[in-house]
């Protein structure tokens, strides 16, 4: 038996039946399925997956979106850069120094010996070695102070003890609670008395103590050099009160080492009152050729203790009567206490050791010389009293 043979018309339409199967097999997919396939083409290093199998999951990734910055919000300012040293170098640091010079300075009449307020700074000018120099600090300074009393007690008249005990009574009266004062004596060597103390009393016990002297030779020279050591190693500025008849009899040290000694000691302002003045009057060009001699120690002693006075801008008096005791001390307790300090960086910036002149002048507004006058228009004379120079530091100090 033969087998039956489809009709043509079957036969003749069978590719639109498939056509219209495929149709009907893609529109049961769901839409969620097609809009999850990428759009994107793929990448070459993804493989496809097998017909039918699980696919990678390749939609799109959402990221979280950076708040915008407040339009008036300033930039971050750039870190700082990290400097590495070279390998085996050790951090190190460097220090300038530079040099600052103090200089106090006292303005008196030279009348009544009354200090001169209410000055300026641009009434100041400082000359170091000839050169001005720029002052960069200005203050009105009145403070306790430091002193050390250096006091001559030797066997040689009773005349200069007694002066030096009423000058020595007269400076301890007018002491201050914020004060700080030492006593020293001398004759061939030297004796502390009172250490530093702000007690009054206590510097008033050991001047009534100084009765029977020991000897009757004055090294004042030996004695001020130990009064300068003994300062040094106090810091701020100090005083010496000198007090007595200025000779010297056997010192080890000569003038000029001595002078060497005031000049390289800084912050040290020495002040001298002369004993025995009434003596010398009545005894002066009298006495033959003993007389002479005699009255040349004196001239010449009294030259010495201005010149140590000048260098270190102090003052010198040479009292004939006890009665001027009170105004003496009363002039160096208010040019002690009241001064103008000037500072400034000399130009010289080298430590060499060298010992650097100073000058200060008073000018007026318009850079002449400032000139006073009391009420009658009368041109009035005054001191300035400041050091006359100072040693600059040394490079191994």
């Amino acid at each position: 038996m033969s087998t039956p043979r489809l009709p043509v018309q079957v036969s003749r339409h069978f590719p639109l039946a498939v056509l219209l199967l495929a149709i009907a097999a893609l529109a049961a997919v769901p839409l969620s399925r097609a809009q999850s396939q990428p759009t994107t083409p793929q990448q070459p290093d993804q493989a496809v997956p097998d017909s039918g199998g699980p696919s990678g999951d390749s939609g799109v990734i959402a990221l979280p979106k950076k708040k915008d910055a407040p339009a008036d919000t300033p930039p971050p300012a750039p870190a700082a850069p990290k400097i590495k040293a070279p390998a085996g170098l050790e951090n190190f640091s460097l220090r300038v120094e530079v040099p600052e010079v103090i200089v106090d300075v006292g303005v008196l009449l030279e009348k009544n010996r009354q200090f001169v307020p209410n000055l300026k700074p641009e009434n100041f000018r400082v000359y170091e070695d000839g050169v001005e120099q720029k002052v960069v600090g200005f203050k009105r300074v009145e403070a306790p102070i430091t002193a050390l009393l250096l006091c001559e007690f030797a066997a040689n008249s009773y005349s200069f003890i007694y002066d030096m005990r009423n000058a020595a009574w007269t400076f301890a009266q007018q002491l201050r609670p914020q004060d700080y004062v030492a006593m020293m004596t001398y004759d061939m060597n030297t004796q502390i008395v009172t250490d530093f103390t702000q007690n009054k009393q206590q510097l008033l016990e050991g001047i009534n103590m100084l009765r029977i002297p020991g000897f009757r030779e004055t090294n004042v020279f030996d004695a001020l050099y130990e009064a300068l050591d003994r300062l040094d190693r106090i810091q701020g500025r100090k005083y010496i009160i000198l007090i007595g008849s200025g000779r010297d009899s056997f010192s080890k040290l000569t003038f000029d080492k001595m002078l060497k000694k005031v000049k390289s000691t800084p912050d040290v302002t020495i002040f001298t009152v002369s004993t025995g003045g009434a003596m010398r009057v009545m005894t002066e060009g009298r006495g033959g050729m003993m007389g002479s001699v005699r009255d040349m120690d004196y001239l010449q002693a009294d030259n010495e203790m201005r010149t140590f006075t000048s260098a270190t801008g102090g003052m010198s008096f040479f009292p004939r009567f006890i009665g001027e005791m009170p105004d003496i001390f009363q002039n160096i307790n208010q040019s002690i206490r009241a001064k103008y300090q000037l500072v400034y960086h000399p130009i010289n910036t080298k430590q060499d050791g060298t010992y650097r002149k100073l000058r200060v002048m008073l000018v007026d507004a318009e850079g002449q010389p400032l000139r006073f006058q009391d009420e009658k228009h009368k041109p009035l004379k005054y001191d300035i009293m400041a050091r006359d120079g100072y040693r600059a530091k040394q490079e191994v100090e």
